[in-house]
């Protein structure tokens, strides 16, 4: 499989990391934004390419990894981009979904290409999981918690602001409501009192600091239901107590079972990530995998984890996969 990479940050370097891991890709190119001669890829030979130049490259390419932002990229990248290739991307804007959706499949249909929307970890792996809970507990309630955790998403949100130079964004489950759905009380929990937010920012010479706090604070979809501190710090303070990405969280389904509901259980699935860009760009080859086989076989349009059967994730056969995993 030739996968292409657009966007060379820290996602993109990591799914460069997930293509070597995996035998049965390789990285066909990379294309940037950038000036591509100041691009140095971890991987020797493969050429970079101004986006300028996607489309002449469009038969290079089995798979295009889309590693922008959700706040602004993606939203036009994917629908673009699957005029020209079967891609896939991160988006986790979760409200914007339905809209990303119908953009992007109407592109992929109209040229005969597959594309892969919202893969990562969340949502992605947090969303399947989420779902076979509901199906096999119907009567039960959903709780998920993310963090302490870098944000990719809310940290791309911040350093968009006028005045910002850089940024950071956890994201913090509050102890009590995580350990009352883990004692399987079925809490009733609004946004804000599931998690906090803390934001450390480092903003440009002479910026109206007291108007970013105020943007940060009230960013729809990104900050103003939760309860978020942000804190304005030096560029040096940043890069050496903030450098990592690390993130993580848990899913909960608790629900009764039973004659008379009189059994009480609890799913708990969880993540540990020393990084998060790492880990998701790993889903992403994984799904990237997929799509190439369900475009294969003739189908089109855009999908989600949750129209993709396990068995094409992984590059066993299916006489492998019931020998050795079922």
């Amino acid at each position: 499989m030739k996968i292409g990479i657009l966007g060379y940050g820290n996602l993109g370097k990591g799914v460069e990391c997930a293509v070597k891991n995996n035998p049965d890709m390789e990285l066909a190119c990379v294309f940037t934004r950038r000036d591509p001669s100041t691009l140095k890829l971890l991987t020797a030979g493969v050429p970079v390419y101004s986006v300028a130049d996607v489309e002449k490259h469009k038969n290079d390419v089995d798979v295009l990894v889309i590693c922008g932002g959700s706040a602004t990229d993606l939203p036009k990248q994917t629908p673009e981009y699957a005029k020209y290739f079967n891609v896939i991307d991160s988006f986790d804007t979760h409200a914007k979904i339905p809209e990303h959706f119908a953009n992007v499949d109407k592109a992929a249909k109209d040229n005969r290409h597959i594309a892969l929307i919202s893969c990562g970890w969340d949502p992605g792996m947090f969303s399947l999981l989420r779902l076979y809970g509901n199906c096999i507990l119907p009567d039960g309630h959903d709780y998920t918690f993310w963090g302490k955790g870098v944000s990719q998403g809310h940290s791309d949100a911040i350093r968009r602001i006028e005045g910002v130079k850089d940024g950071k964004q956890y994201t913090i489950p509050v102890q009590s409501a995580l350990e009352a759905v883990r004692a399987g009380k079925n809490p009733e929990l609004t946004t804000r009192q599931k998690h906090t937010r803390e934001c450390f920012v480092v903003a440009e010479e002479g910026a109206d600091k007291a108007r970013i706090e105020k943007e940060i604070k009230e960013m729809p979809n990104y900050f103003a239901d939760y309860d978020t501190t942000v804190h304005f710090i030096s560029e040096e303070e940043l890069k050496k107590n903030h450098a990592g990405i690390p993130h993580g969280g848990f899913v909960f389904r608790s629900g009764k079972t039973g004659w008379d509901k009189e059994y009480n259980n609890v799913i708990e699935y969880s993540l540990k990530l020393d990084s998060n860009p790492a880990f998701t760009s790993s889903v992403l080859a994984a799904y990237a995998r997929a799509i190439f086989r369900m475009n294969k076989e003739g189908q089109t349009g855009c999908k989600t984890v949750f129209d993709v059967a396990p068995a094409y994730l992984s590059p066993l056969s299916g006489e492998e996969i019931r020998a050795h995993l079922l």
